[in-house]
């Protein structure tokens, strides 16, 4: 009995699965070797690396530094030169249970490995696996001698495969074909004869297990974030690939998922690879700063350019480090430019300026100014900045450059909208289109490094990349786009990431829809189009501390004093009405006003005059309206006004105004200049409260009512000129 139970027991031992498995054994992770073909090292191929790396696959690289023959997605037959290297390689591997990985490197990345790897090539049961597509190429007529499948993908494709070295070297032991012949015609005929798809023993991995080919399944794959992972998922199979490749037309999708796969952004953690690579400035001397081209370009008439330079000139930035390349194509804008090179132009290392004069096109300029980086052994960076862009970080370049990724840039808003100079997808005829993540990248709930297909407005490029694989002089041009997105398009062709970073706020996009320059201050108008802008150039910058903080004043009974204008709001108001010219005579006829004539008249000109009276009323809406809503609780006003106007007062012309009523419910009196330096005199006296505000501060406001209680009279002035934005504002 007891020598049956230990033979009982040695049978189980022996049959049991666990025993089986020891006998078959798991392939050692050490077995296995990747092969790739790189004949140049792009930035496709240091995410193929990068990501190999993470996960400890062991890689050889094939094909560094001969020229490529091999042909390129777009235009087959190509991939022979591929076929012959893998072939080499094979020969000189002589380990009877090495396992050859061998996948495309530009546009692939690994998302598990090496241990699920090779688990589920053991599952597969065959001494070959190949990745399977949807879509047959690169002949057609091949399609029916492709064995059925009951489910999962039917047609192989030759972009990745697994399988055992000596079963490989006779899969490629007929290969004589030239380097610019198909690979994937190749192995396609392998595996379509039955004969050697058997002694070879061949088979595909259907349902995308170890391979996801994202031509023709691109409505397969979702990202998966989970446990602080996040991997590709095949809905249609419910698999999880091991390795993904963005094959044909699909290099915008694999670098959309590149820019999470593998995990170098998940929810727990953010971005991963911000902190990467970087080239810290810090510490470094003034003259150990990268020399930077900046080119600014000025296409169109443009809003607040004079505030443009000012930001350019505060980047904290070596300036002894930078040459400025400036191209002007708008005569208006000539002045702001030569201003600012005036004054600053001795500054910089060196200034190269194109003006209007020289009708030098937009396309043109942009080379010219690629260049002069090119051609300057010592320029390391170019910064395209065009005239548009509200730079408000100051660290903006220093950002970029520590960040070092051959081409990058910082992103930019609009505010209220979810414009961007990014876009995170494509059309099919190459225009915008939203990826899933654009909104929350946009919003900053997702933060990082992004690939994306198309940037505008502001970059920073790295010289040596201009010098190569950015060294064509036809980059803005095609036969169906415009130069910006023709730009993008032949970057991305040339295997350059374009990355965004939102890791910071950098600045704002103006809007140049509807910018006219009729007026001597245009930005003066900018309040509809570009009211941030607006407010930060024009609006005192103490303004917000009136209703947050109570910054405002009673000088006299119900008479409310507070800051409103910037001195330059001041002063391109005074400027804009003295370019205007035509003050009024000061008689009491007066053509402007209803009924034709004026009770107490003053020497002005009314903001209708200039066309000013819609933007008049939106500033009083804006700014004045909660104000008063603040000093006079339950009055609510909609800033409805009969009369706006500049007036002037002058010893020799008018200097001053007689007691009276003004015929409004409340009155806006704001101070376009500043007594004891542009005037002396001048002020307010309200009669009924012998009460007088003599000093008016510049930009400030005395808002008072209008009718019955406030009688009032302007002070004399007794020298020089006095102006004073008045408003009557009724409900």
């Amino acid at each position: 009995m007891r020598e049956v139970l230990i033979f009982l027991v040695f049978l189980f031992a022996t049959f049991s699965p666990l025993h089986c498995n020891q006998q078959q054994g798991l392939i050692p992770e050490g077995d296995l070797l990747v092969l790739t073909v790189a004949t140049q090292e792009t930035d496709g191929f240091r995410r193929f690396m990068r990501s190999a790396k993470l996960f400890n696959y062991t890689i050889k690289v094939l094909g560094r530094g001969e020229a490529w023959k091999g042909g390129d997605y777009m235009s087959p037959p190509g991939g022979g030169q591929k076929v012959r290297l893998l072939k080499s390689a094979l020969e000189e591997i002589h380990e009877e249970n090495k396992v050859i990985l061998f996948v495309e490197s530009y546009d692939v990345i690994f998302s598990s490995g090496p241990k699920e790897l090779l688990k589920k090539f053991q599952q597969a049961k065959h001494k070959v696996v190949f990745s399977a597509e949807t879509l047959i190429w690169p002949d057609r007529h091949l399609e029916d001698k492709h064995p059925h499948v009951r489910e999962g993908k039917r047609f192989l494709g030759a972009g990745g495969f697994i399988g055992y070295a000596p079963n490989l070297k006779e899969m490629l032991s007929d290969w004589s074909g030239a380097d610019s012949d198909s690979d994937q015609l190749f192995f396609t005929k392998i595996y379509i004869n039955p004969e050697k798809r058997k002694s070879i023993n061949i088979t595909l991995d259907n349902k995308c297990r170890l391979f996801q080919n994202l031509h023709g399944a691109l409505d397969e794959v979702v990202l998966k974030f989970e446990d602080g992972r996040v991997r590709a998922r095949n809905v249609l199979y419910d698999t999880l690939p091991v390795i993904i490749h963005g094959n044909g037309p699909t290099k915008l999708q694999i670098n959309y998922l590149g820019n999470y796969i593998p995990n170098l952004w998940t929810f727990e953690t953010g971005c991963k690879i911000s902190n990467e690579d970087l080239r810290p400035l810090s510490g470094l001397q003034e003259s150990e700063y990268p020399v930077v081209v900046i080119g600014v370009f000025i296409q169109q008439a443009t809003p607040f350019v004079t505030v443009f330079f000012e930001r350019l000139l505060n980047l904290k930035y070596p300036k002894n480090r930078l040459r400025l390349f400036i191209y002007n194509q708008e005569s208006h804008h000539e002045q702001q430019v030569l201003t600012f090179l005036k004054h600053h132009e001795s500054e910089y290392q060196g200034v190269k300026l194109i003006g209007p004069e020289e009708d030098i096109d937009p396309v043109t300029s942009r080379n010219i100014g690629f260049d002069m980086c090119r051609d300057d052994i010592d320029c390391e960076y170019f910064f395209s900045i065009d005239v548009d862009v509200v730079l408000k970080n100051e660290d903006t370049l220093k950002i970029l450059i520590e960040l070092n990724k051959p081409f990058i840039a910082p992103m930019m808003t609009k505010p209220g909208r979810l414009w961007t100079n990014f876009w995170g997808a494509l059309s099919a005829d190459g225009y915008y289109a939203r990826s899933e993540d654009y909104v929350d990248i946009v919003q900053g709930r997702r933060m990082g490094l992004w690939n994306v297909p198309y940037v505008s407005n502001i970059f920073l490029v790295k010289a040596d990349t201009l010098r190569t694989d950015l060294k064509a002089p036809d980059l803005f041009e095609s036969a169906t786009l415009d130069p910006d997105m023709a730009f993008c398009a032949n970057v991305r062709n040339k295997g350059v990431f374009m990355f965004v970073t939102n890791m910071h706020t950098f600045g704002r996009v103006l809007s140049t829809d509807n910018y006219q320059t009729n007026h001597l201050h245009n930005d003066l108008w900018q309040i509809f189009e570009n009211p941030v802008e607006w407010e930060e150039r024009y609006i005192h910058e103490n303004y917000s501390k009136i209703l947050r903080d109570g910054l405002i004043e009673t000088p006299c009974p119900d008479v409310y004093w507070f800051p409103i204008f910037t001195d330059v709001g001041c002063n391109h108001l005074v400027e804009e009405m003295e370019n205007f010219g035509q003050w009024s005579g000061g008689g009491n006829v007066d053509n402007r006003i209803q009924g034709g004539y004026e009770n107490v008249p003053t020497i002005d000109i009314h903001m209708n005059q200039v066309g000013y009276e819609k933007e008049w009323q939106k500033f009083l809406l804006d700014y004045i309206a909660p104000v008063t809503e603040k000093m006079f609780p339950g009055y609510y006003t909609r800033a409805q006004f009969d009369l706006a106007f500049v007036v002037r007062y002058k010893p020799d012309e008018q200097p001053s105004l007689r007691p009276h009523h003004d015929a409004s419910t409340f009155t806006i009196n704001i101070a376009l200049n500043q007594v004891g330096i542009d005037y002396q005199g001048g002020g307010c006296r309200f009669l009924r409260y012998d009460c007088s505000v003599k000093a008016p501060r510049k930009g400030w406001a005395l808002m008072h009512p209008g009718r019955l209680t406030h009688y009032h009279e302007g002070l004399p002035t007794v020298e020089g000129v006095r102006y004073i934005a008045v408003s009557f504002v009724d409900p």
